[in-house]
């Protein structure tokens, strides 16, 4: 599932949102209340971070590979939402 950054930016500020790009991407600048588990991590070991019964919002840096990972954890059960267009598309409309 995919939701437009429009559509993100009008959620509530209690939402869980996950940065997947590396650690420096995400040092220089991410979403406000954004944490980071970069791609790897998160795909490799998800129930250390995600809990099945939480809803999370993922983005990468545009969208791409954040997308082929919810793909990934909605499979296995996870409630999770790709933020089409990711960093790059928040930039411009925030």
């Amino acid at each position: 599932m995919s939701i437009s950054v429009e559509e993100f930016l009008k959620l509530p500020d209690n939402i869980s949102i996950i940065d997947i790009r590396n650690s420096q991407s995400f040092n220089n600048n991410h979403i406000p209340n954004a944490i980071n588990i970069p791609y790897e991590k998160l795909l490799i070991s998800p129930s250390t971070y995600l809990d099945i019964h939480k809803k999370y919002y993922i983005y990468c840096q545009k969208g791409i590979t954040s997308k082929k990972l919810t793909s990934i954890l909605s499979r296995m059960g996870y409630q999770v939402v790709n933020i089409s267009g990711g960093y790059e598309e928040w930039i411009m409309k925030k």
